[in-house]
């Protein structure tokens, strides 16, 4: 059943369920409207809610597709928006869409996918008379506030991983799955960033824009919603700068590695360097070279090989090469 609630409200208060093809009478008060939230609706339900209350058929047409950027569309007096969920699945950021209908005296809430669940939104909303009396762009407000706590949980969950890497990359190299994880999480951070940014800019037009549907007592609280969408942006520009100087600080500490390695392999070629050309010499079997006939020739080259070699191993070390 894709109808998870609809309800007709006065003063603040639930009076009744209703039928999606049931027109409702409502007076002139902001606190009298009604309230219907469906969940991946059919055609026919949403040519229903067409019908019955006057909606535009170019935002029918778009409700009806599961995905699609968040955006803020005028149609007579109604308001036509489109709120982005999103939810952490595994390692990936699955997205899913929003769609409200708000009038003078309706709220329509179509959603699609499981992400963006709205809870006990409705419940507590009920349980303040007094907030969900000031009418549907109050509601409005509420859940697209919803729509934006749920985005904290998700930078909270990467921004473990991320840290976790940090703290790895100072100990070892990081693996070709750790660097393939880096770009994974940078690629679903930078999508991510998109997203809050074109919620940004949708709830700031709310904020300081003049709408059909939205009071100027109620304009206020959309601020609240930005500020939040502003804080979890900021926050994720941050995390995507800590994944570039994870990569770095890694690149940098592997290239210092493989400099001392170098180093270190240069000097023990300097080392044997030594006693290898006095071998190659000697192993020319020359008739004529000097002491071959001398009793002590053989020691001496062999101290003179030792002597050098451990010279060169001192001042190696002193040089920390070693």
């Amino acid at each position: 059943m894709s109808v998870i609630a609809a309800y007709y409200y006065h003063e603040g208060k639930r009076i009744r369920e209703i039928a999606l093809d049931e027109p409702v009478k409502l007076e002139m008060s902001r606190s009298d409207f009604c309230w219907i939230a469906l969940l991946d609706p059919t055609a026919d339900e949403l040519q229903t809610l067409q019908a019955t209350y006057k909606l535009h058929p170019l935002a029918i047409d778009n409700a009806m597709h599961p995905l699609c950027p968040p955006k803020l569309e005028v149609y007579n007096e109604e308001l036509y928006i489109v709120a982005q969920t999103a939810e952490l699945v595994g390692d990936k950021i699955r997205y899913g869409k929003m769609a409200l209908f708000t009038g003078h005296n309706h709220l329509i809430s179509v959603r699609h996918g499981d992400g963006g669940a709205l809870g006990n939104l409705r419940e507590r909303l009920e349980a303040s008379p007094e907030l969900i009396g000031k009418g549907v762009d109050y509601v409005l407000h509420a859940i697209l506030h919803r729509v934006v706590d749920q985005y904290l949980p998700i930078f909270e969950m990467i921004e473990d991983d991320v840290l976790a890497m940090e703290r790895r990359s100072l100990d070892d190299f990081l693996g070709r799955a750790e660097v393939s994880r880096i770009f994974e999480l940078r690629g679903e951070l930078t999508r991510f960033q998109r997203t809050l940014g074109a919620m940004a800019e949708l709830v700031r037009k709310l904020e300081r824009g003049h709408f059909p549907c939205i009071s100027m007592e109620v304009r206020p609280y959309f601020n609240d919603v930005a500020d939040h969408v502003d804080r979890v942006q900021s926050m994720v520009k941050g995390l995507l700068q800590v994944l570039s100087s994870v990569f770095e600080f890694s690149s940098l500490l592997e290239a210092q590695r493989t400099g001392v390695i170098t180093r270190q392999l240069a000097a023990w070629a300097g080392i044997l360097a030594v006693p290898t050309a006095i071998a190659g010499i000697y192993g020319m079997n020359f008739k004529h070279m000097p002491e071959l006939d001398t009793a002590y020739g053989y020691p001496v080259v062999l101290g003179v090989v030792a002597v050098f070699c451990i010279y060169l191993f001192v001042r190696f070390k002193r040089a920390k090469w070693l």
